[in-house]
């Protein structure tokens, strides 16, 4: 079985250090250093569930009112999950669960040969569950490395559900790493458009702006994600870069030390550290970043000279 250390799982679905660790204290997953591909579903899970504004609190209530009803160890794993107005409803063994409520939802989704779309659209009541069951079918062709089929499942969920942001930041994504950057950039400005809270979306859009060489769009892209979340360690860490690159190196600074400020062991800090002392050294800026709260506001003794000299004057 191909198993993936921390570092690796925290490049493959780009999320930081502290994210993790996060859901690792909820007890959302066990602490490891190795995870397989069950383990890396799962994170891929909570990832998206995060971008949904789930909170971590709100997730692990949900799953523990799964298990205590259905006696499922991991209810993220052995179901099919779907965020309901701040909690979690469950398929499994053909019902929806909600185990917050103890309910039992009925389950719309199709049991006949047509096409599956054809019968999610038919089903009254169905369209959500219906296109979250797709989307996880997606995320799964995706783990496997089969982005033909993810890619199609995708292009589905879209006809069906077009302001479904979470389906094109994803097929965004395989675009941006097949290259085909133009195609993602329509994607993500979709996505953007449809949900102007969307912080993941306005990330990848910078990323994805990056590549093509337009830094200024870029720039804009990752400062309104930092807008919409001031904590967001990546966006600070691609923000520094990106002034960086534009010679912009005080700017690149301030960003260096909030991504060092919210992210200190993950895998890129010591990047940060080391850009962070070179801007440091290179443009003698050690005493000017210290002092500069002072740099607009005068002295006693200096205002105090001023006042002298213009009486003798």
């Amino acid at each position: 079985m191909t198993r993936y250390s921390r570092q690796d799982v925290l490049r493959i679905l780009r999320i930081t250090r502290r994210q993790l660790q996060q859901w690792e204290r909820s007890g959302l997953i066990a602490s490891r250093e190795e995870y397989g591909f069950a383990e890396l579903s799962q994170l891929r899970l909570l990832r998206q569930l995060e971008s949904q504004r789930m909170r971590p609190a709100s997730i692990r209530r949900s799953v523990e009112a799964m298990r205590a009803v259905s006696g499922l160890a991991e209810p993220l794993q052995q179901s099919t999950v779907v965020p309901a107005g701040g909690r979690l409803v469950f398929r499994t063994e053909g019902s929806i669960v909600d185990p917050i409520r103890r309910q039992f939802v009925f389950d719309f989704e199709p049991q006949t040969d047509k096409p599956k779309m054809q019968a999610i659209a038919e089903a009254p009541g169905a369209l959500e569950s219906g296109v979250q069951q797709l989307f996880f079918e997606a995320i799964q062709a995706e783990e496997v490395g089969d982005h033909v089929q993810a890619i199609d499942l995708y292009a589905h969920i879209l006809e069906v559900a077009p302001a479904f942001p979470a389906a094109l930041i994803n097929l965004g994504t395989i675009h941006y790493h097949a290259g085909r950057f133009k195609v993602a950039e329509q994607l993500y400005r979709r996505a953007t458009e449809i949900d102007p809270s969307y912080v993941l979306a306005y990330f990848d859009l910078g990323n994805v702006l990056d590549e093509l060489k337009r830094s200024e769009e870029s720039i804009l892209a990752y400062e309104t994600a930092l807008r919409l979340a001031p904590d967001y360690a990546d966006a600070h860490y691609n923000l520094a870069m990106a002034y960086e690159h534009k010679g912009e190196r005080r700017r690149a600074l301030e960003h260096w030390h909030q991504y060092l400020r919210l992210d200190r062991t993950g895998p890129w800090s010591e990047h940060a550290r080391t850009q962070l002392r070179k801007l440091l050294s290179r443009e003698k800026l050690a005493i000017t970043h210290r002092a500069k709260s002072y740099l607009h506001r005068p002295s006693r003794s200096a205002s105090r000279l001023k006042l002298v000299d213009s009486a003798t004057a």
